[in-house]
């Protein structure tokens, strides 16, 4: 009987510290103040949790229904946006990223999405535009480049079958966007996650 190689399961010296949302404690998450404010308290990773716009770009929110997380309520010209969709076997009502363009969304201020659990994050409202996957990959190779420190990004594919029923790839868009930044290999910064099996 051959001896087990067991170095391969062995943990790293130094754990990976992984700032889920950013600094979402302190920062309306998926925000770069969030972002950076992470990588400041000493963030190896930055976790952004992606869906995708009506012209089929990622973007960093916690859900695709977005009336929580920005001040889309607050705007008239999109009252009648609002609706109910159902995701994943339940039902949402509200204002949905697939139903704005990327250029819609970036005219919506982020905000605090829990803010009986953080109220402290509040008077941030208002202050943070809605990232893109790649702009939250640029941060992150700038972070790098400040520090000195490899700064890595956690992407989360939010509802990859719904979005699949709608026509949209959020793997092979996410790909194209690791592709184009040189960050699609091995030792690339990156781990991705989803809670569905096949888009892995």
């Amino acid at each position: 009987m051959q001896p087990i190689d067991t170095s391969a399961s062995i943990a790293p010296v130094q754990p990976i510290v992984i700032a889920h949302r950013g600094a979402s404690g302190y920062r309306p998450e998926h925000t770069v103040s969030s972002y950076q404010l992470a990588i400041e308290q000493g963030a190896d990773f930055i976790e952004p949790d992606l869906v995708m716009t009506k012209d089929g770009v990622l973007i960093a929110r916690h859900e695709n229904e977005i009336s929580t997380t920005t001040d889309v309520a607050e705007r008239p010209e999109f009252a009648d946006r609002k609706t109910t969709k159902t995701i994943d076997d339940e039902v949402f009502e509200g204002w949905f990223t697939e139903d704005f363009t990327l250029e819609e969304l970036k005219t919506l201020k982020a905000r605090e999405r829990r803010p009986e659990l953080r109220p402290d994050n509040v008077a941030m409202n208002d202050q943070d535009t809605i990232l893109t996957l790649d702009e939250v990959i640029a941060i992150a190779k700038t972070a790098s480049a400040e520090t000195g420190r490899t700064i890595g990004i956690y992407p989360e594919l939010k509802h990859p079958h719904y979005h699949e029923s709608l026509g949209f790839d959020m793997v092979d868009t996410l790909l194209t966007s690791l592709d184009q930044t040189g960050w699609n290999h091995r030792d690339a910064p990156v781990y991705v996650q989803c809670f569905w099996p096949q888009p892995l």
